[in-house]
């Protein structure tokens, strides 16, 4: 009779795998984690679809290090599916397993394995293999690249002494998002990074090859906004375009985990939009990106208002999250926008334009805009003038409350009506973060909370520092991973 707790592990196990998917089991003592460990386990995650690792407990062997601290390790690994710490023999937990394959290291092959009569009684395979030499260490270790490091935190005490709030003001407003309905409408993405390692030049041309060692996805676009919103407590909506194919899925399993109210219509002309981010050693090598622009039909759009209106009365604020793939035209947005203003709904608005063209001023009457300075020069066609200049030229134009350009590392500049009298003041907040991993999501970071600060109340000065922290936090791990009240705590006491 197996463990209490390997009975719940088996129960969590079977939760958690996907219908039809084949699980790998590798078992060990793992004292150390170094790189023969790493080609073993890619190989064996290589070889199935949900990869379970037993570390084995104390009572089972001899170890160099506690069960907890070897078991951390293990975890901490991208590719591991499920690990726990094993109390019973290896044998005994797989007869109840009954994994597809069982994969011990090269060196086992001509040693007695007490699995291998368990393995085959199921009609399972077992194979011996220590794994390819090429591996990735830093990237494989998913609590490096998502953990975030104080140290890169950058104080900003003198604008807070300046405007006049604390720290305990900004948890003050953090703690009111709990409080809060937002609803969330563009488009949805999804980011794949795929991990390489550098193997050379070609010989046969000047190309720099690379092999993939490890694929990560995350939702991006409005779908990370939404993430966002709902991860900081706040009850969302979320109304955005999809394909019909199996990203789908993903971005459906995603934003329900996120507790997300996710209403997403499918446009049988066009994929989900797929950006794919190849790397190595923390750069983007390459960028491919898998989508179709043109603006989604007359009926769909229908469609997505109607939905939208049955829920719009009772929010407090609708953002925007717009990236010019065609999920909001013109006439939708203007639908909406007349909408919020009849019912007295805060709005905000971003509208991005990195490898395409958008118009951030064709949002209207929104309370908070935040383009970049490229994005606010392109919706004004001005090139030539400063950046205080240009941000009172866009409000005019879009009548936009407050804007905030962001400048990159150089932080945001605020141009706000601090008395809603038309009295504007501009300042500058500095970049939190002055050694980003991976500068992706800072905007909707910071998009997303500044737009709940604002709707919580708070006024223009704390919701630019907490959007700050937010983006500060973000830029700090790989990947789009929805922020959490307690990173922006980590953030302001940092």
């Amino acid at each position: 009779m197996l463990e209490t707790s390997s009975l719940k592990h088996l129960g969590e196990i079977r939760k958690k795998l996907p219908k039809n998917e084949k699980i790998v089991f590798v078992s060990g003592f793992f004292n150390i984690v170094h790189p023969g460990h790493l080609r073993l386990l890619r190989f064996a995650a290589e070889c199935g679809d949900f990869l379970v690792v037993g570390v084995y407990g104390d009572s089972v062997g001899d170890s160099l290090l506690d069960e907890n601290l070897r078991f951390d390790g293990i975890k901490a690994i991208s590719l591991v599916d499920y690990a726990f710490i094993l109390k019973d023999t290896s044998e005994d937990f797989i007869k109840e397993l009954s994994p597809a394959i069982v994969v011990k290291g090269k060196e086992h092959e001509n040693s007695f394995n007490p699995e291998a009569d368990v393995v085959k009684s199921y009609g399972g395979k077992m194979l011996f293999s220590s794994g390819d030499i090429s591996f990735s260490l830093v990237e494989l270790l998913q609590d490096e690249s998502q953990r975030i490091v104080s140290s890169s935190f950058v104080k900003n005490d003198s604008f807070m002494q300046r405007h006049g709030f604390n720290w305990l003001d900004l948890e003050k407003v953090l703690k009111k998002f709990q409080e809060l309905k937002v609803l969330v409408v563009g488009d949805v993405i999804v980011d794949e990074y795929i991990t390489c390692d550098p193997i050379g030049m070609s010989q046969e041309d000047p190309t720099v090859v690379v092999t993939p060692v490890g694929t990560d996805l995350f939702v991006g676009g409005a779908g990370i906004v939404a993430a966002h919103a709902s991860n900081l407590g706040a009850d969302v909506s979320f109304f955005s375009i999809t394909g019909s194919d199996e990203i789908t899925g993903f971005v459906k399993k995603k934003l329900d985990t996120a507790k997300v109210k996710a209403r997403l219509f499918q446009d049988e002309s066009r994929p989900t939009i797929l950006k794919q981010r190849f790397r190595s050693s923390g750069k983007t090598l390459l960028r491919v990106n898998h989508l179709r622009q043109h603006p989604i039909s007359q009926e769909i759009q229908k469609q997505l208002k109607s939905e939208l209106f049955d829920v719009i009365n009772d929010q407090d604020v609708v953002i925007f999250s717009d990236f010019n793939y065609g999920c909001l035209p013109q006439p939708l947005v203007d639908t909406i926008i007349l909408e919020c203003k009849k019912k007295n709904i805060m709005m905000v608005a971003d509208s991005q334009s990195s490898s395409q063209i958008g118009d951030i001023s064709r949002f209207i009457d929104m309370k908070l805009m935040t383009p970049t300075e490229r994005e606010a020069r392109l919706a004004l066609k001005d090139f030539e003038s400063g950046l205080v200049v240009l941000a009172e030229k866009l409000r005019k134009k879009s009548r936009a409350e407050n804007i905030f350009i962001t400048l990159d590392k150089e932080g945001l500049l605020i141009h706000a009506d601090v008395t809603s009298k038309n009295n504007y003041f501009t300042d500058r907040l500095e970049a939190m973060n002055k050694n980003p991993v991976d500068p992706a999501g800072a905007g909707d970071s910071l998009l997303t909370c500044s737009a709940l600060a604002l709707a919580s109340g708070s006024d223009i000065w704390q919701s630019a520092y907490l959007g700050s922290v937010a983006a500060a936090c973000q830029v700090s791990r790989n990947g789009n991973i929805p922020l959490s009240a307690n990173d922006m705590y980590f953030g302001t006491r940092s």
